[in-house]
C-alpha cells in the first residue's frame, strides 16, 4: 500500500533558518519522511514576490537545502528540491490563477498584513497571487495532506477551493489535499518581544534564535531574554509572558513538561533557567549546524542532490501536468 504524500515548503530569504523555523516545521519534516511520501521543496518562486539580490538569493537557496539535509531530511527517504527546477509550478499556477476570482484573491489574509508595511500600490502581483501559487505547489504534486499552522489555514482552503472547481470543471483530475495539524508545536515568540512571533520579518536581531548562529551569540542572547516582575518561574501567558515563552522552548526541546520544569527551577531563579536552556539550545544545533558547513563545503554534491530530488519531483509532476494541459483544452506538441 502507497504511503499518503505530503508537501511542505520553506522559503530562502535569510543566512540561517531561526528557532521557530526549526520547532515549527524542521523537525516535523524530518519525523513525517518516515511515514509519509515526502516533497519538501526550497521555495524560491515565493522569496521574488518581494526584491532580491540574485546573488544572495543564489546563495541563501543553497544554505536553505543544506539546512533541510543538516536536519536531518533523507534524500533516500524523501524528495528535497527547489521550486524553480520544476518549472511545472509556474504552469500550473498560471491555469489556476485563471480560475481564482479576483475578490477571492483579495480576501488573503497574508497579502493584506504584507502589503500594509510597504504599501497595496508597491507590492507586486506575484505578492497578490503567491496563494495561487502555493495552491500550485500542493496540487502539482496530488498531495494528500499538507503540513500547516493556523496562519496557512486559508491559503489551504483557497487550495481546496481550486482544486475542487477544477476538478467540476474538467473533471477528475486532483486529490483535495487536507491539512495535517501537526500535533504540540510550539508557538516561538521573540526573545526581546514576547508579544510577537519570532520572525525574520518582524523580530530584532536580538529576539531571534538562528540555527546556524554561533554558541556564545546563542548563549548571549537567551542570558538577555526579556523576562517578567518577580523570581518565580512558572508559565502564565498574561503575567509571565516571556518566562512562558522560555519554559515553551525548553519543553520543546528536551520532551520535558513545562510542569516539571516549572518544579525543576522553583528555587532557581531566571538566571539558572537562561543557563540551562542556552545549553539545550547550542547542544542541539551544534550537529545541524556542523553537517550544514559541510554540505555547504561541497557545493557540487549538494548540487547533485538538489538535481537528483528535482528530477524524481519533475517526473510527478510531469504527470499530473500533462492531465491538466488536456483537460484545459492545450493542444498538445508534437
Amino acid at each position: 500500500m502507497s504511503r499518503p504524500r505530503v508537501l511542505s515548503g520553506i522559503q530562502p530569504t535569510a543566512d540561517s533558518f531561526h528557532l521557530g523555523n526549526y520547532l515549527g516545521a524542521l523537525r516535523q519534516w524530518v519525523a513525517l519522511q518516515d511515514s509519509y511520501d515526502a516533497f519538501y521543496c526550497v521555495v524560491d518562486l515565493h522569496a521574488i514576490t518581494v526584491p532580491q539580490d540574485p546573488v544572495v538569493l543564489r546563495r541563501r537557496t543553497r544554505i536553505a537545502a543544506a539546512q533541510l539535509f543538516g536536519a536531518g531530511l533523507d534524500p533516500d527517504r524523501c524528495t528535497v528540491f527547489v521550486q524553480s527546477h520544476v518549472p511545472e509550478h509556474a504552469e500550473l499556477a498560471w491555469v489556476l490563477s485563471c480560475l481564482t476570482g479576483f475578490g477571492e484573491a483579495s480576501r488573503m489574509v497574508q497579502f493584506k498584513d504584507k502589503s500594509a508595511k510597504t504599501g497595496a500600490d508597491t507590492a507586486s502581483v506575484g505578492l497578490f497571487t503567491y496563494p495561487i501559487l502555493q495552491a500550485a505547489d500542493i496540487v502539482l504534486y496530488q498531495t494528500d495532506q499538507v503540513p500547516v499552522g493556523e496562519d496557512q489555514r486559508q491559503h489551504l482552503e483557497l487550495t481546496r477551493d481550486l482544486a475542487q472547481r477544477f476538478n467540476h470543471r474538467f473533471g477528475q483530475t486532483f486529490v483535495i489535499p487536507r491539512p495535517y495539524i501537526l500535533a504540540d508545536v510550539a508557538k516561538i515568540a521573540d526573545l526581546q518581544d514576547p508579544a510577537i512571533k519570532m520572525s525574520k520579518s518582524a523580530s530584532s536581531p536580538q529576539g531571534i534564535v538562528d540555527v546556524l548562529e554561533d554558541p556564545k551569540s546563542i548563549r548571549r542572547k537567551i542570558s538577555r531574554a526579556v523576562t517578567d516582575p518577580g523570581t518565580e518561574v512558572r508559565a502564565d501567558e498574561q503575567a509571565k509572558p516571556g518566562i512562558t515563552n522560555l519554559l515553551r522552548i525548553y519543553s520543546a526541546l528536551t520532551g520535558q513538561t513545562i510542569a516539571d520544569l516549572e518544579q525543576r527551577y522553583a528555587d532557581a531563579g531566571y538566571g539558572a533557567l537562561k543557563k540551562d536552556l542556552a545549553d539545550v539550545v547550542v547542544d542541539t544545533f551544534a550537529p545541524i549546524r556542523e553537517r550544514t558547513e559541510k554540505m555547504l563545503a561541497d557545493e557540487t554534491e549538494l548540487d547533485r542532490l538538489l538535481a537528483r530530488g528535482a528530477a524524481h519531483a519533475r517526473e510527478v509532476a510531469a504527470q499530473t501536468m500533462a492531465t491538466v494541459r488536456d483537460r484545459v483544452g492545450f493542444l498538445r506538441a508534437v
